[in-house]
């Protein structure tokens, strides 16, 4: 595999382009979503312990809302953690996973996190709130939405890969594609794909870009 479709929202998708390019890919970049703000008035923090964040957008989209960044941060991954310290957050702790990771996390430090504040998308891939019921009081703020962008398919790609289940139902309307592989960074994510894609699917090890990327395996020599 050489050319590989990156079919996340920008800015992410540019980021993972830039390191697809420096492991020996030839990255082709043509997002499936586009990521909107929601637009709303500063969100009313009175009574808010903790916030939880679940991706990057979700902490681009808070924190213009509002310039409060007193609370303790809990994040789901790395990633998603350090966008929070960029935007200024101090004390931010990640799952260095998944939503039940974060959940695990959050409920192993009650009470001391709650009433928590869930800041995310509108439809969002997993319900945080309600993985912390009756353990941890939550409540989700929809602050930015992620929309499809109509892009075809690239005429040329041989392994695609696939950020969120979101995306993996835009690219099974545009299949099959038999001979091209796809790359998910969780079962989750590459479930919409079905069995009717066409595509050979591996899964990342670990719910992360950088085990995301290695799934890929390395690149075939240029011709």
């Amino acid at each position: 595999m050489r050319r590989v479709w990156v079919t996340r929202a920008e800015p992410g998708a540019a980021r993972t382009a830039d390191r697809l390019t420096a492991l020996g890919f030839e990255p082709v970049v043509a997002p499936l979503l586009a990521i909107r703000p929601i637009p709303q008035a500063a969100p009313d923090l009175t009574g808010v312990a903790t916030l939880a964040f679940t991706s990057a957008n979700g902490v681009a989209a808070f924190a213009a809302l509002t310039p409060d960044r007193t609370r303790p941060v809990f994040a789901v991954g790395d990633a998603t953690a350090g966008a929070a310290r960029a935007a200024g957050f101090a004390r931010v702790q990640s799952a260095s996973g998944d939503l039940d990771r974060l959940a695990a996390l959050l409920i192993a430090q009650e009470p001391s996190v709650g009433p928590l504040l869930v800041a995310g998308a509108r439809e969002p891939a997993g319900d945080l709130p309600a993985l912390l019921r009756g353990r941890v009081e939550a409540k989700a703020l929809p602050v930015y939405e992620a929309v499809e962008t109509g892009a075809a398919a690239p005429a040329a790609f041989d392994a695609v890969l696939i950020h969120s289940a979101r995306a993996a139902r835009a690219l099974a309307a545009l299949g099959p594609f038999a001979g091209r592989t796809a790359v998910a960074l969780s079962a989750a994510a590459a479930a919409p794909l079905g069995d009717r894609s066409g595509l050979e699917i591996r899964l990342a090890p670990t719910p992360d870009e950088t085990a995301l990327l290695a799934a890929l395996g390395k690149p075939a020599p240029r011709v």
